[in-house]
């Protein structure tokens, strides 16, 4: 993630959250107050956002001290300390919530990417995530993503042109749209198409799209589409595609699934702040 950005929207957090004063903590604990807290996992799972207590403590209290024992994209298990801050209690305390909620949702993101990635069980295929994300919490939850094995799809509307059913609609049909969007866009630029039968799927091979995407096809329909796709265009898989149901994708030959589940449907991982006996 970049730092710059990655400060900034906790600028924003922090200020929702803090308002004018912590009215409990200063009106309940010295000013001078200090003390040692810690992160402690009360479940499994994978780490996505040690940088953000860094980051985080930086804007509140730099003199905050912050160790991160577990990297990004590392495990952990229930029970295991994860960090440990030593400083002055009320800004310690002061950004707890909110540095806690971002913490445990990116590491629930990475914990069921790769419980994803483990449960289709098929190196062929990549997993990646969808623009189906939180509103201000996009790069956080995508980068989340990365933590737990899996790959990004766009990250915005402007990173790649995805023709869309009301896109095909709008435009009279997938010849007629990619033609189109091809006459404005740049050469850099990527072009995907969403299919739903194989006349579909047929029409964009000969428009030679970059990517073709089987939307709620089976894994048997998928078989077959992708024999008749050449090795040029890349494949992908999207649309009711869960958990429970992933692993029935194994062997399809598509190159990408993406499952909009990795951050819309996402449990957010239970881990505790704890401030330690001693102040």
């Amino acid at each position: 993630m970049n730092n710059i950005l990655v400060k900034k929207q906790l600028e924003s957090f922090l200020l929702e959250d803090l308002g004018e004063i912590d009215i409990t903590s200063e009106s309940a604990i010295s000013q001078e107050a200090t003390g040692q807290a810690k992160l402690v996992a009360k479940e499994n799972g994978i780490m996505a956002g040690a940088d953000i207590w860094t980051i985080g403590y930086s804007i509140i209290d730099r003199s905050i001290s912050v160790n991160v024992f577990i990297k990004d994209g590392e495990s952990f298990q229930k029970g295991d300390t994860i960090a440990q801050f030593t400083g002055k209690v009320i800004p310690m305390l002061a950004g707890e919530r909110v540095l806690l909620n971002i913490l445990q949702r990116m590491s629930g993101i990475a914990t069921m990417t790769q419980a994803a990635i483990n449960t289709l069980d098929d190196p062929a295929i990549r997993i990646c995530d969808t623009r189906k994300t939180t509103p201000g919490l996009r790069m956080f939850e995508k980068y989340a993503v990365r933590c737990g094995g899996g790959f990004n799809h766009r990250r915005s509307l402007s990173d790649a042109v995805m023709l869309k059913e009301n896109h095909i609609l709008a435009c009279g049909g997938i010849t007629n749209a990619v033609n189109t969007v091809r006459a404005q866009i740049g050469h850099m630029v990527k072009v995907e198409v969403e299919t739903t039968n194989e006349a579909e799927v047929k029409e964009a091979i000969a428009a030679k799209v970059d990517v073709i995407m089987f939307d709620n096809a089976t894994p048997a329909e998928i078989k077959d589409y992708v024999k008749l796709v050449p090795g040029s265009i890349k494949t992908e898989a999207s649309g009711g595609i869960t958990l429970e149901n992933l692993s029935s994708f194994q062997g399809t030959g598509v190159d990408y699934i993406s499952l909009g589940c990795l951050t819309h449907s996402v449990k957010a991982t239970d881990i505790s702040f704890l401030l330690e006996e001693g102040l």
